[in-house]
């Protein structure tokens, strides 16, 4: 097999041309292959011309977990792993950190662009004034068991609104199609809330919208006797951040999930339902809550040599150090780490594990054995010192995860529904199971 890899005259990384191709040989029959590259990528389907026979199907490719298949294209999420690059549709995640809100990143993030300042107006205007979610959704939630999980009570509201809005199955309409994702937007955090309250016993609070997207999120989850709640500033900034670096992230799997059941045709709440879903997996989003047992087990900083020495010995595992993606230092974890300091002094804490995970992270990053193998912060190592610091239990953060990833579904949910090249997923199997096996009734069976 050969490749076979040119450029245009400007030399540009990752354009290709008409030259671009991959040759190959079937050393089964001796024929060979032009199979074109673009964009870095070939084409599965180019695979199944090489037969052995006319009965052949056709070769496949075999990638579980799809590490090295890309299954769209997408214009709004670029990850340069090797360099630790994030960009929103072509914006940097520090600059959005430092000068937007999630609001306007969500609105970048389902438009293309950033908003002008009327745009953006009546955006915040359409999301603030759908956060409230109707009275039996809240009854449904009051049903649950008092110790239910607050994701999975998250996901069971989220798909019952599906039942509150049929008309969103025209997908046809593009009308009904932004309703949907401004009433995702805006109602997720509300649902969460819901749900944390529901979880420690307490009566829901409604929306004010006169509060920041943020804001009112705290005002939910906080609010008690007062009359109104007024959120710090220094809160409120924290967990914008936050949300802006947890909005998308390219094809994860709950957003693969999305796509998937969004390809069927489904309506956005139930295709989003299966986001939540994904992300409910502890694999997915319940690694911040991991590194929080590992701090506690580490106990003091005077423990972090030997226990690093465990996990070279695979007695521990480092928990929030490493991507499947990045194989430098995650973007999010630096942007994290600046406000950590900030929460614990405005909740007034002296958190002993949050010495413990800067010490962890330098010793890590001093010691070869890591560095060789690209083991760096990711977004998990810090975010979950921040809520924990905010009061937030560890089962609700995988529901702090849900409310800002709501932007980056709807948003890739949408983009997958515009792409001419979107059909059903269907992925193939390799079947490894017996075949033609004669009955036997059940009398004679050993």
């Amino acid at each position: 097999m050969a490749t076979e890899r040119t450029q245009d005259g400007d030399g540009a990384s990752g354009l290709t041309t008409a030259r671009d191709s991959l040759s190959v040989t079937d050393n089964r029959t001796g024929e060979s292959f032009e199979l074109p590259i673009t964009d870095g990528t070939v084409k599965a389907m180019d695979f199944r011309q090489m037969k052995t026979g006319e009965d052949d199907f056709g070769l496949m490719t075999y990638d579980p977990a799809f590490t090295n298949t890309a299954h769209c294209r997408s214009e709004i999420c670029f990850i340069d792993g090797d360099k630790g690059v994030l960009e929103y549709r072509g914006y940097p995640i520090e600059q959005l950190c430092e000068q937007s809100t999630h609001l306007e990143v969500a609105y970048l993030l389902v438009h293309g662009e950033l908003p002008t300042e009327d745009a953006l107006a009546y955006w915040e205007h359409m999301v603030t004034h759908h956060t409230y979610v109707h009275e039996s959704i809240k009854k449904s939630m009051e049903a649950f068991r008092y110790n239910a999980h607050p994701m999975a009570m998250l996901l069971s509201t989220v798909g019952a609104l599906s039942t509150f809005y049929p008309a969103a199955k025209d997908l046809e309409n593009e009308t009904e199609r932004y309703m949907a994702i401004t009433r995702l937007v805006a109602k997720m955090p509300t649902l969460a809330a819901f749900a944390y309250r529901h979880s420690v016993g307490l009566p829901y609070v409604y929306p004010d919208n006169d509060l920041s997207y943020p804001g009112n999120f705290l005002s939910m989850l906080y609010k008690m006797a007062e009359f109104k709640y007024e959120p710090d500033p220094r809160l409120e900034k924290a967990l914008e951040v936050l949300w802006i670096l947890h909005a998308d992230h390219e094809q994860n799997c709950s957003t693969a999930a999305v796509r998937a059941v969004g390809s069927s045709q489904v309506d956005p709440y139930s295709a989003v339902a299966a986001g939540v879903a994904a992300l409910f997996g502890p694999l997915h989003g319940g690694a911040n809550e991991a590194v929080l047992r590992m701090l506690e087990r580490i106990g003091t900083v005077e423990n972090i040599p030997g226990f690093l020495n465990a996990v070279k010995d695979r007695k521990e595992k480092l928990m929030g150090f490493g991507h499947r993606v990045y194989k430098n230092y995650d973007p999010r974890a630096r942007i994290i780490k600046k406000h950590v300091d900030e929460v614990l002094e405005v909740m007034g804490i002296d958190n002993p594990k949050l010495a413990i995970a800067v010490e962890l992270e330098k010793r890590a990053l001093d010691d070869d054995y890591f560095s060789e193998r690209k083991l760096y912060p990711n977004v998990d190592f810090y975010s979950g010192l921040i809520y924990e610091a905010m009061n937030i239990p560890p089962d609700m953060f995988t529901v702090m995860f849900a409310i800002p990833r709501t932007a980056g579904w709807v948003s890739q949910w949408h983009e997958m529904l515009e792409d001419p090249e979107t059909k059903i997923a269907r992925p193939r199997q390799i079947y490894t199971g017996e075949r033609q096996l004669e009955y036997v009734p059940i009398a004679q069976r050993k």
